[in-house]
């Protein structure tokens, strides 16, 4: 009995001493600002991190981190959501669309270049908002035989007076990326079937999947992949690695992806064991 009694003795020292040394941890002002750079790094490094995930690296109380990233917010490291923070460093800003154009264009085009010699005759395609899935529209002008189903209004512009068949998906206008977004969208996106969805994205990441910059833009883009035989993102390698806002998908819902020669091997081997192929230019 008195093995017993020793034994719960030991154990009740050994959680206060514990408790002691996560209050000292705490406590002492010098190791804050260290502690809080560490979490800067693990929030940066992975795009996104749970409090819970930080609590157990850093061995604190989760009321300590919660602090924490209130100050790294105030300092606009990060962005708190619920249940962790994101990172501000890593996050992407949208730019306007006639800007996202400009940038990288020339892999743009390469990449639509790609995209388009795997497109059958007589398929149904769709093709979302991204300026490099617009690189594509202005491939498909002498294809007649296809149906395009699209929320961007400048691929339909682009394709009005000659090519496919055009559906528009109506929706609210969103003027940033000239695309239709949000749930109205799925009056005519839960009617149809198409043989290949091109998207373009803010961001990819291994951990993380897809992430684009609004809520909105993230349903239609959900909702698409839903409805086509094959998902093929278009995607530059300037977005690897990049986190944004709004969650579109893992990538057990991408089939292909296309990007240019600096796309890191390891990200290539990465999605292969995911069951993505990846396509380079």
């Amino acid at each position: 009995m008195d093995h017993v009694f020793n034994g719960c003795n030991s154990i009740k020292n050994d959680q206060k001493q514990s408790y002691s040394i996560i209050m000292i941890r705490e406590a002492c002002p010098t190791l804050a600002p260290k502690r809080r750079e560490h979490i800067r790094l693990l929030v940066r490094e992975s795009g996104i991190a749970r409090v819970e995930d930080l609590r157990r690296e850093l061995k604190v109380s989760v009321a300590t981190v919660r602090r924490d990233l209130e100050v790294l917010e105030e300092e606009g490291l990060v962005r708190r959501v619920h249940g962790g923070a994101v990172s501000m460093e890593s996050r992407l800003e949208e730019a306007v669309f006639d800007d996202k154009t400009n940038q990288f264009s020339r892999e743009k085009r390469a990449i639509a270049e790609k995209a388009y010699k795997l497109i059958g005759q007589e398929e149904s395609l769709f093709l979302d908002g991204g300026s490099t899935t617009l690189c594509l529209a202005r491939l498909l002008k002498e294809r007649n035989d296809l149906t395009v189903v699209t929320n961007s209004l400048r691929a339909a512009a682009e394709l009005a007076d000659s090519g496919p068949r055009v559906i528009l998906t109506g929706g609210e206008l969103r003027r940033i990326s000239q695309t239709m977004v949000g749930p109205l969208t799925s009056a005519v996106l839960g009617q149809v079937r198409v043989d290949k969805a091109f998207m373009g994205t803010m961001g990819f990441c291994i951990k993380n999947g897809l992430t684009t910059t609004d809520p909105n833009e993230a349903f239609v883009k959900s909702l698409v992949a839903d409805q086509a035989t094959q998902v093929v993102l278009l995607a530059d390698s300037s977005k690897a690695e990049k986190v944004s806002f709004a969650r579109v998908s893992d990538w057990d819902r991408v089939d292909l992806l296309i990007s240019d020669a600096m796309l890191p091997a390891v990200f290539s081997k990465s999605l292969s064991k995911l069951g993505v192929k990846t396509l380079l230019t």
